[in-house]
């Protein structure tokens, strides 16, 4: 049986399930990250703690790394989908509140497949036409219609998060362009040092603002411990066992946490337009995906 057509068994909905929250919650931790380290701190830390976590559990399970001849299109995607992405995320968050971060976050397999059709990986169907320009309208009612005055730092933070969708797609392509037959743990170990390496030098231009407290570690060991290198380790295990296309639907659970955590707990606002759009946004992602129409559901 393909993976695509594979039934979720009860590992593979613990590790959705789990991945849903963890990726959702996320959010709030970034904010604790920049909060101590800033920024660029919190980026280039978070990329360090996740490769060697990542090692260590590499390491345990006796897998032997090699990054010889891999270097560029490992520095290529490190610069994208680790430091490009997560910069902007680090970035666009505080200025827009973590349920609009995480509707743009959403739109990632938009621009994906786009990418993918532009590198004849890919091509257009009439769902997918469909599903690009839902998701182009769910941009713009998102981003249009904001629960408080438009002022420069939401367009800057709104820039931010397209920045940071953009790299996360380009990076994804490219992976599997020039990495296919590269073992997913030495492309995600590899990026993350790349990423990591590529942002220490901007603490120069953005130092950490203040002396970490003991917390502010235990923030930063969540964040890239867990929700960087052990979320990318169960993400590609899905990929293996349901196919890409289901497994990165968990974007809309993420979605849906984030949106939710930040209704509720941090009392962040969003207008009924945006909501909807948010909405929109996700059916058109489901319909690039194909997730509509399939004769068998997740069912576990």
């Amino acid at each position: 049986m393909s993976p695509a057509n594979a039934r979720m068994g009860p590992k593979d909905t613990a590790s959705y399930a789990f991945l849903g929250i963890a990726r959702g919650l996320s959010f709030v931790v970034i904010l604790k990250n920049i909060e101590a380290f800033g920024p660029v701190g919190a980026v280039a830390f978070r990329c360090f703690v996740a490769a060697a976590v990542l090692t260590l559990i590499t390491s345990v399970a006796r897998h032997r790394m090699a990054f010889r001849g891999r270097v560029f299109p490992l520095a290529v995607v490190g610069a994208t989908t680790v430091a490009g992405q997560l910069l902007g995320l680090t970035y666009g968050t505080p200025l827009i509140g973590t349920a609009m971060a995480a509707i743009f976050v959403a739109a990632i397999p938009l621009y994906s497949m786009v990418m993918a059709v532009m590198a004849g990986m890919d091509h257009f169907t009439r769902p997918r036409l469909i599903g690009l320009f839902l998701g182009i309208v769910g941009v713009t009612m998102l981003v249009g219609f904001p629960a408080a005055p438009v002022t420069p730092d939401f367009v800057l933070g709104c820039l931010a998060m397209v920045f940071s969708t953009l790299c996360a797609a380009f990076g994804s392509v490219y992976a599997n362009v020039k990495l296919r037959n590269v073992p997913s743990a030495d492309i995600t170990v590899g990026a993350f040092i790349a990423g990591g390496v590529m942002t220490l030098p901007f603490l120069a231009l953005d130092p950490v603002p203040r002396a970490p407290l003991p917390m502010d570690f235990v923030y930063l060991l969540i964040s890239g411990g867990v929700m960087s290198a052990i979320t990318y380790l169960l993400y590609f295990r899905l990929v293996a066992t349901l196919g890409a296309t289901r497994a990165i639907s968990v974007e809309f659970v993420v979605t849906l946490v984030a949106v939710l955590f930040g209704a509720l707990v941090l009392d962040e606002k969003l207008t009924a337009l945006q909501i909807a759009g948010g909405l929109v946004i996700m059916a058109g992602c489901a319909l690039v995906l194909g997730l509509f129409g399939r004769r068998r559901g997740l069912t576990s």
